[in-house]
């Protein structure tokens, strides 16, 4: 029920962190990878090592706040391998930053990628989707996004962009429930990426954030990664609509 055998998965910012462990672990699953991201070498050493592995992996390099690249992203995943079935939207960026020192190319820039980026990515991959009468739509949102009872100082154009994630996810849930197409959002909580390197730096920072974790440690990518593959798994059939939180119980504390 958990396999992907056979199916397409298309995932934007996959050459590193979170992106990457999601394309090694549907890979696992059975899926065939579109590796996208900005760097085309860097996608082309997760698809030799999805292929060491014995998986099938395209690279293509895409930004995703170029409507043109996403529709040649599209067309190439098409070509590669006759149809989409899974659309992981996890390219995302977040800058440390005042409030009151933000410019507006700051917030320009984070809701353009965050949020116009899952926007136009969705909309492409769904209109083949339609026509198949069948999909996977995956935003990875986060615990910082608004409404959940945490704040988040230094990040307000991030926690935006998490907040119109969370409201694109249950919106497209209803309108693409006729094509049998499911829109469901991962919200992590702090994962080991490269995002969290700021953090990091200050080791009074780190333990102030994870005395909020009940489990006081910092998440995988690959449990992240767990949750990706039964989201795109037939396990999940009866799930739209859904912002699955994932924090080592953080909302909980």
């Amino acid at each position: 029920m958990f396999n992907l055998n056979n199916k397409v998965a298309i995932i934007t910012g996959a050459a590193r962190g979170m992106g990457k462990s999601h394309a090694l672990k549907m890979a696992e699953a059975g899926a065939k990878i579109v590796v996208s991201d900005l760097d085309q070498n860097a996608c082309e050493k997760v698809v030799e090592e999805i292929k060491n592995r014995d998986g099938e992996a395209l690279a293509i390099k895409c930004d995703v706040i170029n409507k043109a690249e996403i529709d040649e992203m599209v067309e190439k995943t098409l070509e590669k391998f006759n149809r989409v079935d899974i659309l992981v939207n996890n390219a995302g960026i977040c800058q440390f930053k005042p409030f009151l020192e933000l410019t507006e190319e700051d917030w320009d820039r984070t809701l353009d990628i965050n949020l116009k980026g899952y926007f136009l990515c969705a909309q492409r991959v769904a209109q083949e989707m339609a026509k198949q009468k069948s999909g996977r739509i995956i935003n990875i949102a986060s615990i910082a996004m608004g409404q959940v009872g945490i704040g988040m100082s230094n990040i307000v154009h991030y926690v935006a962009s998490k907040g119109g994630i969370a409201g694109l996810t249950e919106a497209l849930a209803v309108e693409l429930a006729p094509y049998n197409i499911t829109v469901n959002a991962i919200a992590p909580g702090i994962i080991e990426t490269p995002m969290i390197d700021t953090v990091k730096k200050d080791p009074k920072v780190l333990e102030a954030t994870l005395s909020r974790v009940p489990m006081h440690r910092v998440g995988q990518p690959e449990e992240v990664s767990n949750l990706v593959v039964f989201l795109a798994s037939e396990g999940s059939s009866y799930m739209t609509g859904s912002i699955v939180i994932i924090d080592g119980g953080w909302m909980a504390g």
